[in-house]
């Protein structure tokens, strides 16, 4: 699956409408088939399925049954996990999602779908681009989501000279390095079309040291400075093997971004600046549409809170509310305040930043945001 149709799927879940129905959120490791994710799911349905009222219960197993179905139907053999969306009833709905790298086993019941771990996966494995470089040939990758969806080779054509007789040995080196020297511009300008094509952002090098050094002193600047790091191929013998050497280290280069995320929120937070921290406040900036990029530890795991239906305040209490204290309404549901702030940053179109670990993040309660504006009210203390 390409980064992209990821990104649509996750708005169209981020958009879903609530129904009378629930939406069953299913998450599954499957590189160990059945005996890998069998037991947990069964234990999550069970235990899901105690405190669902009868008419739901039916929509809840309309929804399992949707989700069993595609099980049995048989996986991509390069499936490491999955995910699913289910719902019955009057409104169903059902998307199956297969990835090429692991997720958690997990399943939930709510009004609108779950989709934090798809956000996290889109954060953490994202795309990127391999050039492996040979004397022979070029091979550039297209690597989204942990797997190869794009697999370009160029051949090079041998030269055909014979040494001593048409040419001399010297006049055959200075045609060879010629030769050499076009090789790999060509290959240079077939990679920054790649690049721009399918907006990759960051890039590795693979094969000949050799060859790899004349490329990396040849690449023009923009592409130096998506350049993550250099793999000898002779380490790896597969490319299944150097596609799980890039992709680790490419989960480091993401960590480093995160992390200068959150060093620039913590600035902003100790200069007053376009950024807010903890729950109420960033739940407040996303519902005023403030929010250019949420930064989210993984590790945040807030209280249960309440949500107004028909205007969409929420309300982190722990007694649920009888009306709405905005509008006075009495559509009130329970919902997660992780997977809420996550569904509202994509309605708003923000950008998800998730933490692998960050102590200073977790000191600002877990949650915060980089703004894209400041309100009123604030631009008038920091003049007063």
């Amino acid at each position: 699956m390409e980064l992209r149709d990821l990104q649509k799927h996750v708005k169209l879940l981020a958009t879903l409408d609530a129904a009378a129905a629930p939406v069953v959120s299913c998450y599954l490791n499957v590189e160990a088939g059945d005996f890998g994710y069998r037991k947990t799911l069964d234990e999550g349905v069970r235990l899901l399925k105690r405190g669902l009222s009868t008419e739901t219960l039916g929509n809840f197993e309309e929804a399992l049954r949707q989700i069993e179905g595609f099980l049995a139907a048989g996986l991509l053999t390069q499936t490491k996990s999955v995910a699913m969306f289910g719902r019955g009833g009057e409104r169903p709905f059902f998307l199956p999602l297969q990835f090429g790298v692991p997720l958690p086993n997990w399943i939930a019941v709510s009004a609108t779908p779950c989709i934090y771990h798809l956000v996290d996966l889109e954060d953490t494995y994202a795309c990127f681009v391999v050039m492996l470089a040979t004397d022979k040939c070029v091979r550039i990758l297209g690597v989204h989501l942990g797997a190869v969806i794009e697999d370009i080779w160029n051949q090079r054509s041998e030269l055909r000279l014979r040494v001593g007789r048409e040419w001399t040995k010297q006049h055959y080196e200075n045609h060879r390095r010629e030769r050499t020297h076009r090789f790999v511009n060509e290959q240079i300008r077939l990679l920054n079309h790649v690049v721009a094509k399918r907006e990759y952002g960051h890039l590795f090098l693979a094969g000949n040291p050799r060859v790899t050094s004349q490329i990396m002193k040849a690449l023009p600047h923009h592409l130096a400075a998506k350049l993550v790091d250099v793999l000898s191929t002779s380490e790896y013998d597969r490319t299944t093997d150097l596609v799980a050497a890039t992709l680790a280290s490419f989960v480091e280069q993401e960590e480093k971004e995160s992390l200068a995320r959150v060093d620039k929120l913590v600035r902003g937070i100790h200069t007053h600046g376009l950024a807010v921290a903890g729950t109420r406040a960033t739940i407040e900036a996303l519902r005023r549409g403030q929010v250019d990029v949420l930064v989210m530890a993984k590790a945040y795991e807030p209280d249960l809170a309440w949500v107004c239906a028909a205007c969409g305040a929420i309300e982190i209490e722990r007694a649920r509310p009888n009306a709405c204290r905005e509008c006075s309404a009495s559509q009130i549901r329970e919902v997660n305040v992780k997977e809420e702030m996550v569904r509202v940053a994509e309605q708003t179109g923000s950008e998800i930043e998730t933490v692998r670990h960050s102590d200073a993040l977790m000191r600002l309660g877990g949650v915060g945001c980089l703004l894209r504006f400041l309100r009123p009210e604030s631009y008038c203390a920091k003049v007063a």
